[in-house]
């Protein structure tokens, strides 16, 4: 069987570029989670954020389509000229 000395230190240098990049994210609690594990939560919040934002959007387009037909038809805000 023969040893491999560069894969080896190659993959050295990979799990201690690995456990530094832990290190400057998480600090101590390195261990207890992962990156990916924000970024679903990250996803999820703009998704409904983005849904939030639609709603008001379509609100205020009914509420002023409703305003402007109630102004066409002689209503409150209406003047009426003879």
């Amino acid at each position: 069987m023969t040893i491999d000395y560069d894969q080896q230190i190659l993959e050295s240098v990979a799990v201690r570029r690995s456990r530094l990049l832990k290190a400057m994210l998480f600090g101590r609690e390195r261990t207890r989670r992962a990156f990916n594990d924000g970024l679903k939560f990250l996803f999820i919040s703009a998704i409904i954020a983005t849904i939030i934002c639609a709603g008001c959007v379509g609100y205020s387009f009914i509420i002023n389509l409703f305003a402007e037909s109630d102004f066409d038809m002689g209503g409150p805000a209406s003047l009426e000229v003879r």
